[in-house]
């Protein structure tokens, strides 16, 4: 019996110790025994709003959106001169690539390719630039004026794709909204200047599609190519609306652009 008493009492020390201890533990921690305090919250940074922002852009989650918000201005210019709007054109690259190269050409000369001009082959970063990356309202004057300089340079990694495709046998057309009656002579320099050579054949937007939305332009252009016996294997464009509509191809690949949107 008495040895009976002692290990119950060795046993209630043992229990009081162990709450000895877990209550000083919690009190540690600061939090209260069998309970759960959430940490409070951060402020919501603006970096992290215009993150979100970018990202709702690059998803068409924000369709038709017409500048870039002010307070964006300072993350839009670090994603594209920081570093990493080259990283994630070069990585999409790599994933055309990587389709290009499971393609069976059929060998007849109707396997073709779209390229976007604009900001998927050759680039208005350094027009953007002078406007606010893209906070400012479009200048339509303005943009002629820079795209008939001829200065816009090749997107690296597009010019590489670019050429792998037209040394691999693919015919490829690269289709833009520039105007043909003002802009065309300008363009094809700029294209050449910056190695864009042993293109099928480039197409501009010409009268018969003024007033009509992008989409409905580079629907019906790819349809006549469709008709006229092409297989579209590929489709490359910075702007959703480069790959919305009819006939867009076998596979469409969206280069990033943050800075202004076509509807």
């Amino acid at each position: 019996m008495e040895g009976f008493m002692i290990s119950e009492m060795a046993k209630r020390v043992r229990d009081i110790l162990s709450m000895f201890v877990l209550a000083i533990f919690s009190k540690v921690i600061g939090t209260k025994l069998y309970s759960r305090r959430s940490a409070p919250a951060e402020p919501e940074s603006e970096a992290n709003v215009c993150l979100s922002w970018r990202l709702a852009v690059e998803a068409n989650n924000m369709p038709g959106w017409s500048t870039v918000p002010l307070h964006c201005l300072s993350h839009v210019e670090t994603y594209m001169m920081g570093g990493q709007y080259e990283q994630d054109v070069n990585y999409i690259v790599e994933q055309i690539e990587s389709y290009v190269s499971q393609v069976v050409l059929k060998g007849d000369g109707c396997d073709a390719w779209i390229l976007d001009i604009d900001d998927t082959c050759i680039s208005n970063l350094f027009y953007y630039k002078d406007k606010n990356y893209g906070c400012d309202p479009f200048d339509p004057g303005g943009f002629v004026a820079w795209v008939m300089k001829g200065e816009c340079p090749a997107i690296p990694a597009i010019l590489g794709l670019f050429t792998k495709l037209v040394e691999g046998g693919f015919k490829v057309f690269l289709l833009t909204g520039r105007d043909q009656q003002t802009l065309a002579p300008a363009t094809i320099a700029n294209l050449h200047n910056q190695g864009f050579i042993g293109y099928h054949r480039v197409i501009f937007r010409n009268q018969s599609f003024k007033g009509e939305s992008a989409v409905a332009f580079k629907s019906e252009v790819r349809k006549q190519l469709v008709e006229e016996g092409y297989r579209i294997w590929g489709n490359v464009g910075d702007q959703w609306t480069d790959l919305q509509g009819e006939c867009l191809g076998n596979r469409t690949f969206k280069i990033p652009n943050p800075m202004y949107c076509v509807p």
